[in-house]
């Protein structure tokens, strides 16, 4: 057969082979990367951070670049030249993070509504609970040791540790055979070649520049936003907390009210009763008051129900049992019996240094350039040091027992006569200016949110005190002035009595949720700060 014929053969078949054809094979079994779920941050399962991306993240990962996608170790082939991917000596893999965004306070529950049945009273004192309730600084404890949400995102710390292991692991030698000059038949003193040749060797990548230790520089940092992204979770749940906190005081002085305004309607039904004894009044003027009695035990009831749930809702936070949780009582008062808080700009200068999300964000800078000089690093690939202990040349077609066996030991340096990570360099970059973006972003919100706070809390607190000086004590006058001379017998009409405990009762529902808003607004500004300013 010709040249041009076995030319022919050889054009003939890649032109058969073009067309693509799906085949059953197994994948490799040896791989780096780092596991790459398809799903969002926080998807069950996942190998996402629940944190979503760290600040700074946005310039690299811990590992090196495979420039090329998969060369050979040694850079040629030939006989000394092991002919694997260099993929499967890279600790780790690459992937690409987006920035982050900036956390949100959360919502608060909207205020349960006081029932409006019956008459409601204003109790006399302060009723703070039993001495062995629970206080807020207890619930703090109980939250960060049994909180489900906080005990998953605490995993993220020691992943973060796993992941400054994997930045500094090394690349495995190689081991590697193969058989080269193999005859299509057989050699021989007539048919001359080869000689056929068996070789093994060792290749063991070497990371002269130190690639290593930039990765674990990079792993690091992030170790340490990691750190504050869970802290920063810690006060986020402890403001949700606070909210659910509030929601049981709210409920628990709401049956303080309606037990009140029971009692109160309990007084003026026996003075009723008294007074048609004595022929002043009519039975349907007792039986109308009988029926706002009966109206103010269901409030009693409704408002009851309201504090278990809310006591449910509070367990919730500590993972208890619902029997436990509606045996919870709490030693604390809506009353704001505080000093006010530090100035406002006092309160910023707080915020900017307490706050866990800010201080987050100005360590995603330092990740960001850590990540750059890992970039810079990434540029020069790793150098091979190759060991060949055993090299058999088959030379036994020509003399009996002529073959020879040998070693061979070589360095392959890939040049860096072009910067193959340019673009990862100017990425790195790039992302150091975009991490001080967002951390000034950052700092503004946290800023603006304290402001907020700080407004919240002065025009409760302001309302509250004219309701106290100004709104609350007429109307009790009022009120007190009608009843007095109803059960006096100098009106026989019980209207204006009704009216008058009718505008008392909105009244005083609009003080107590204003001294909900009020003790809410102070939790609020110690979420705000990320410090403890008022209790």
């Amino acid at each position: 057969m010709t040249f041009r014929n076995i030319l022919w053969l050889l054009l003939l078949g890649m032109m058969i082979g073009l067309p693509a054809r799906r085949v059953a094979a197994q994948a490799p079994t040896i791989g780096t990367e780092l596991p790459q779920p398809g799903g969002a941050a926080g998807t069950p399962g996942s190998a996402n951070s629940l944190f979503g991306p760290v600040p700074g993240s946005g310039g690299g990962s811990f590992a090196s670049p495979v420039v090329g996608g998969g060369q050979i170790l040694g850079g040629r082939p030939g006989a000394a030249t092991p002919r694997v991917p260099t993929s499967i000596s890279t600790p780790g893999g690459t992937s690409s993070l987006a920035p982050p965004s900036v956390p949100a306070l959360p919502r608060v529950p909207p205020l349960t509504q006081v029932p409006l049945y019956g008459t409601l009273d204003l109790p006399s004192g302060v009723d703070e609970g039993p001495p062995e309730g629970l206080t807020f600084d207890q619930a703090i404890g109980l939250l960060i040791q049994e909180n489900l949400e906080l005990k998953a995102r605490a995993f993220e710390i020691p992943s973060a540790q796993a992941d400054i292991l994997t930045a500094g692991l090394r690349g495995n030698p190689i081991l590697y055979g193969d058989s080269q000059l193999i005859p299509y038949g057989s050699y021989s003193k007539s048919r001359q070649g080869g000689p056929t040749q068996y070789d093994l060797n060792i290749s063991q990548p070497i990371d002269y520049v130190r690639k290593w230790k930039s990765r674990v520089a990079v792993a690091l940092k992030t170790k340490d936003a990691i750190e504050l992204q869970y802290q920063d979770a810690v006060r986020i749940q402890i403001g949700n907390l606070a909210g659910a906190y509030v929601n049981v005081l709210a409920a628990r002085e709401t049956l303080r009210y309606a037990e009140a305004g029971l009692a109160g309607l309990d007084r003026i039904l026996n003075a009723t009763i008294t007074l048609k004894k004595l022929g002043n009044r009519t039975s349907s003027d007792v039986a109308m008051l009988q029926a706002q009695k009966a109206a103010a035990e269901v409030g009693v009831d409704d408002a009851r129900e309201g504090l278990r749930k809310a006591k449910l809702a509070l367990g919730g936070y500590f993972n208890m049992p619902p029997s436990q949780a509606e045996a919870i009582e709490l030693r604390d008062t809506l009353r704001d019996q505080a000093p006010p808080p530090p100035p406002e700009d006092q309160l910023y200068e707080m915020a900017l240094t307490c706050r866990p999300d800010v201080r987050s964000f100005q360590v995603g800078i330092e990740v960001a350039i850590a990540a750059l000089k890992l970039q810079k690093a990434n540029r020069f690939a790793d150098a091979y040091l190759l060991y060949q202990p055993f090299t058999y040349q088959n030379l036994n077609y020509l003399t009996p027992h002529s073959s020879a066996t040998s070693w061979a030991l070589g360095v392959t340096v890939p040049l860096p006569v072009f910067n193959r990570n340019q673009g990862n360099i100017a990425r790195a970059g790039i992302n150091i200016e975009q991490s001080r973006v967002q951390f000034e972003s950052a700092k503004r919100v946290a800023i603006e949110q304290v402001r907020d706070a700080e407004r919240e809390y002065a025009t409760t607190r302001t309302f509250l005190e004219r309701f106290e000086q100004f709104v609350l004590p007429p109307a009790k006058q009022m009120m007190a002035d009608q009843e007095r001379l109803y059960k006096m017998g100098e009106t026989a009409d019980i209207i204006p009595y009704l009216n008058a405990q009718q505008n008392y009762n909105n009244l005083l529902s609009q003080y107590r949720n204003t001294a909900v808003r009020h003790r809410r607004s102070m939790f609020g500004l110690n979420t705000a700060v990320g410090s403890r300013v008022l209790p």
